[in-house]
């Protein structure tokens, strides 16, 4: 059988300003991919819908979200390689700054991994009985997991989202164990506070990094593995915690790939290479993610996100000369006039799926008019079992 390589380009599609960024940047191996291969345009999850990053990622994935997705947090937390248990509550987490009670900086400055990974050994502890684990990643960014007996995810977050006093977590039903929780995610934002203000890292820095900012809280629930719903032995090369947390949550395999950053900075042609090695061993398929044209898109950065699709261009020969079936789109459109994800559909392109269209470019426009049409998230695994000679005959 054949093996596939999924390639999501993290906020890939775009609007004309007048071009879009993939009209505009040097695309050579892209295009070339596009004139042998088959293309359309695809919505993440539906038409219209603006996807978040998780849910996309599971809906492309196979995993409906409506089933599966249960906040961001555990996924974060998987990310992380944070081993969670049945029943764990899980948190996204910020580094902020706070002044006289209220949050001038949702990213601390956008304190250095380094640093952050020194604070974080302060805000592991235990409260009411309830174990907490924090842990950075990226960044400013990091998860908290709260593990122990009577908790819920049914609770609000702490984070702002704005120049304002860190918000009061409050339980969103009545249950006690909403209460309990809301409880000790008040008292844990205190002591973090308390911890991080007094830290020796923050005594220099003109944004301290002296709270925790908390948002999409979630239960963590098992799930069928990957291999077992799809038959392929997956594997998963990306830098960003959400996206390792997504494969792990399917119990695929995670590539160590050194300079796989996250962020602007990522070895692309290592990430390209990690691909290679993967398909040359036992594994039959491969979620590469790239998150650098989302970031672009996210600072309105027209010009960043142009060179980060000409360096995503630079790995195509690589991902080619294995052989599989590749796979390239979106998880959802970042358009650097909007600077946020919008419910615009992404182009999408499938290379080696044995037919063909007229299309010469990759770009949204000419992917538009490609013999693969309008198609959705749920489309994509159903896809890719089909070209690789895995799918089941419905019916008899």
């Amino acid at each position: 059988m054949k093996k596939a390589i999924l390639f999501i380009i993290d906020g890939l599609g775009d609007l004309p300003t007048p071009k879009t960024p993939l009209q505009a940047a040097k695309t050579p191996n892209l295009d070339k991919l596009a004139k042998k291969g088959i293309t359309g345009m695809l919505s993440p999850i539906s038409r219209y819908l603006i996807p978040g990053s998780d849910t996309s990622h599971l809906q492309l994935l196979g995993y409906d979200p409506k089933f599966f997705y249960n906040g961001r947090g555990p996924l974060e937390a998987l990310g992380l390689g944070i081993e969670l248990q049945e029943g764990d509550v899980a948190f996204r987490a910020n580094f902020a700054t706070v002044k006289d009670g209220v949050v001038v900086d949702r990213r601390a400055g956008r304190i250095d991994t380094k640093t952050a990974s020194s604070l974080s050994k302060l805000l592991s502890m235990e409260i009411e009985g309830i174990k907490l684990i924090f842990k950075n990643s990226v960044e400013h960014r990091g998860a908290l997991v709260l593990r122990g007996n009577g908790l819920s995810c049914n609770i609000g977050e702490t984070d702002p989202h704005s120049n304002d006093p860190i918000s009061k977590c409050y339980p969103i039903d009545d249950s006690s164990e909403a209460a309990k929780t809301a409880r000790i995610v008040n008292k844990f934002t205190e002591l973090a506070q308390e911890r991080l203000s007094m830290a020796s890292e923050n005594k220099s820095r003109k944004k301290p990094a002296n709270a925790v900012l908390l948002r999409g809280a979630g239960e963590y629930r098992d799930a069928t593995s990957f291999i077992e719903r799809f038959g392929m032995h997956g594997i998963c090369v990306a830098g960003g915690a959400l996206y390792k947390g997504v494969a792990s949550f399917m119990n695929m395999d995670l590539a160590l790939v050194p300079g796989a950053t996250g962020d602007k900075n990522t070895d692309f042609i290592a990430k390209a290479k990690a691909v290679s090695s993967a398909l040359a061993s036992e594994y039959e398929f491969v979620f590469l993610h790239v998150k650098a044209c989302d970031s672009a898109g996210h600072d309105g950065d027209f010009e960043s996100k142009c060179k980060a699709l000409e360096k995503i261009d630079k790995m195509i020969p690589i991902l080619e000369k294995t052989g599989a079936c590749i796979i390239i789109t979106g998880d959802h459109s970042t358009p650097v006039s909007r600077k946020e994800h919008t419910g615009h559909e992404v182009p999408i392109l499938v290379y080696r799926g044995e037919r063909t269209d007229n299309v010469k470019k990759f770009d949204e426009l000419n992917c538009a008019l490609g013999g693969l049409g309008h198609i959705e998230g749920k489309d994509i695994i159903p896809l890719i079992l089909n070209i690789t000679e895995r799918a089941e005959k419905y019916g008899s």
